[in-house]
C-alpha cells in the first residue's frame, strides 16, 4: 500500500500538511526585515545562515484572520524551484504518514484563496489534515498585490 509523509502544522485552529520532501527545515521565529511596497502576504526577509529568505504569512495567504500580536509564528522553510521560502505558521505538528487511499480531493464548496492552495485532505480519527500545494502556496500573485494596491509582490534574486 502506498503511503505519503507530511510535515504538519496548525494555523488558526486548522491542521495542515506539506510534503515532507519539500520541507527544508523548521526554525523558531526570526527577526524580519520589511519589504517596502510588497504584498501584505510578504511579512519580510529573514537571514538563514547567510541566505536571504522571503517570509510569507500563511494566515494571510489563506485569507484567515491575522495572528494575535502576542503570538510569535514559527518558520516552515520550504524548498521551491526559485529557492527557499519561509511560511509563517502558528504551531508545528509531527511528521505524519498516511495511506494514499485515504486522500480525498477538496470539496467543491471550498471557496476563497484556500481553493487554489489545498490539494485535498485526509480524514483522520479526530481531525481533518488539509494538504497544501507547496509551489502554489509560495506564489504571491500580482493580482493579489494589485488588489492590495501594489504593483508586484514578486521578489527576484539579483546576481
Amino acid at each position: 500500500m502506498a503511503e505519503h509523509q507530511y510535515c504538519t502544522f496548525y494555523l488558526a485552529g486548522h491542521y495542515f500538511g506539506l510534503d515532507v520532501l519539500k520541507v527544508q527545515e523548521i526554525i523558531r521565529y526570526r527577526q524580519m526585515t520589511r519589504v517596502p511596497l510588497a504584498s501584505p502576504v510578504v511579512r519580510g526577509l529573514i537571514n538563514l545562515r547567510g541566505q536571504i529568505v522571503t517570509a510569507l504569512d500563511l494566515r494571510r495567504r489563506l485569507g484567515l484572520a491575522d495572528r494575535p500580536d502576542d503570538q510569535e509564528p514559527l518558520n516552515v522553510v520550504v524548498q521551491t524551484e526559485d529557492g527557499a521560502v519561509s511560511l509563517l505558521v502558528d504551531e508545528i505538528g509531527d511528521v505524519l504518514t498516511v495511506p494514499e487511499s485515504a486522500f480525498e480531493r477538496p470539496p467543491e464548496t471550498l471557496r476563497g484563496p484556500a481553493r487554489e492552495l489545498i490539494r485535498g485532505a485526509y480524514k483522520l480519527d479526530n481531525q481533518l489534515l488539509l494538504i497544501l500545494d507547496p509551489e502554489r502556496t509560495v506564489q504571491v500573485s500580482s493580482q493579489a498585490s494589485a488588489h492590495a494596491g501594489y504593483e508586484s509582490a514578486t521578489l527576484t534574486k539579483t546576481q
